[in-house]
């Protein structure tokens, strides 16, 4: 596949973060929807967990694939930045499940026959922002006093 040690070394990290790893096992069994990135991890994390070896090996070929034809950075067999890859695979995911979001509104409001008031252009919080968003606090302390500004 090329130099995918970056998309290994991810995969794995998500793989490993339970949360993550269930939400994605869980979006497996919702009524199938067109190809994405996130279809394709999801079926990707299916075959680890449905696996019946305790060791192996399974090729993310299609998750590969699909990643190559979404994100020109990455369609090439050079080695990329993992953190990079990390930002952009949350940032897809947690993008795609806000458009999903979004569809389910507008189909429910079209169906009910009454619009709801919208709550600005503030984009709703997904599974992948409860799980990764923070807060960066930068702090000041003095070496002498210790005082913090």
């Amino acid at each position: 596949f090329g130099n995918t040690c970056y998309c290994n070394s991810v995969l794995q990290a998500l793989y490993f973060c339970r949360p993550f790893r269930d939400k994605v096992l869980a979006y497996k069994v919702q009524p199938r929807k067109k190809e994405s990135l996130l279809t394709c991890l999801s079926d990707l994390f299916n075959s680890i967990a449905t696996q019946k070896k305790k060791v192996g090996v399974i090729p993310p070929k299609k998750f590969i694939s699909r990643l190559r034809k979404e994100n020109e950075l990455f369609d090439n067999y050079m080695q990329q930045d993992a953190h990079e890859f990390l930002n952009y695979l949350l940032n897809t995911i947690a993008d795609l499940l806000q458009e999903e979001k979004k569809q389910e509104k507008q189909n429910g409001k079209l169906q009910n026959g009454s619009i709801e008031s919208e709550e600005g252009d503030k984009p709703d919080l997904t599974w992948v922002h409860e799980i990764f968003q923070g807060t960066l606090t930068n702090e000041t302390r003095c070496l002498n006093c210790e005082a913090v500004r």
